[in-house]
């Protein structure tokens, strides 16, 4: 019989995704000789090697790489017994792991942190921002409870539950106030000033001026609304940002603000969560503190975002 414990396969699925003794033995807050030992008993128990060892970089052997996929479904069905129990008490403590990405977690988080925080006192928040992809993925692997993104993912095994339709303003020079709105036609001529690739935002922007992709004289990309914003403000472009976005990224800007004729560019915020979370209860309950955090009424859903 194979002894195995949980705390080795912890190990090893953070070594796995950091590629890295150093990173993974600071991810698990552990020193990295004791992380090497645990590996090296779990490799012996196993009666294989799970790494190829270099100076700067670890990688997966063949039989690595298929024990981590199985040492995280492991895993992640032993955190869905944890959400199991605490799901079957009739209050919502512990802890929960919230994924936002980077358009609306400035915004929305201290509001939604707030409010949990006085409604639900004993939870453990604790926040995970990055791009939509990486969200979905860590969601899946169970390293996450739920994520507030932008809809649809179209991810089978996710449940999504779509909580609100947000409009989009266009922001130009402060000099531009009072000229008219441009056409999304329009728009396709002047220079539009982008986030970088990977931000669904951005993806939400060109298909409003129904670009496929930026024409490569106006590569000017940014990592945050933020810098588009001052970019706008310094006369290089004009911009497209989110209604959440405008009260904090424009107070200290000289730019004005437009909103486009109908059909306004606008996207859908939504939760999403998997389909087998036995916290499904609580995060529907969850969505509707984020609706209230937005200052928004969500439309009566059930559990898998149908109206009902």
């Amino acid at each position: 019989m194979i002894n195995l414990t949980l705390r080795q396969l912890r190990y090893f699925d953070a070594l796995a995704r950091h590629g890295h003794f150093g990173r993974a033995a600071e991810a698990c807050s552990i020193s990295q000789p004791a992380l090497s030992m645990q590996i090296k008993e779990l490799e012996e128990a196993l009666g294989g090697l799970l790494l190829e060892r270099s100076a700067r970089q670890v990688a997966l052997t063949r039989f690595g790489e298929e024990l981590a996929q199985r040492v995280r479904e492991i895993l992640r069905s032993v955190d869905e017994l944890g959400d199991f129990a605490r799901a079957s008490q009739d209050r919502f403590a512990g802890r929960l792991r919230i994924g936002m990405i980077p358009t609306i977690a400035p915004y929305l988080l201290p509001k939604i942190t707030k409010n949990l925080t006085r409604m639900h006192p004993e939870l453990d928040i604790r926040v995970r921002e990055t791009m939509t992809p990486r969200l979905i993925q860590e969601l899946v692997e169970g390293r996450l409870d739920t994520a507030i993104v932008a809809l649809p993912v179209s991810e089978p095994s996710l449940t999504e539950v779509a909580l609100f339709e947000e409009k989009f303003l266009l922001v130009r020079p402060g000099t531009d106030a009072g000229t008219p709105v441009p056409s999304r036609e329009m728009m396709r001529e002047m220079r539009l000033l982008l986030l970088e690739e990977g931000h669904c935002f951005r993806d939400q922007a060109l298909s409003f001026c129904n670009m496929q992709s930026a024409p490569p004289r106006e590569m000017l990309d940014a990592n945050s609304l933020s810098t588009l914003v001052q970019m706008v403000s310094a006369g290089i472009g004009v911009t497209l940002i989110p209604e959440m976005a405008v009260s904090v990224e424009t107070r200290s800007a000289s730019v004005s603000l437009s909103r486009f004729r109908d059909p306004e560019p606008s996207r859908t915020i939504g939760m999403v969560w998997r389909k087998t979370s036995p916290l499904a209860r609580q995060l529907l309950q969850i969505s509707e503190v984020v609706c209230l955090s937005a200052g928004k009424a969500r439309p009566r859903q059930t559990a898998r975002g149908q109206k009902a």
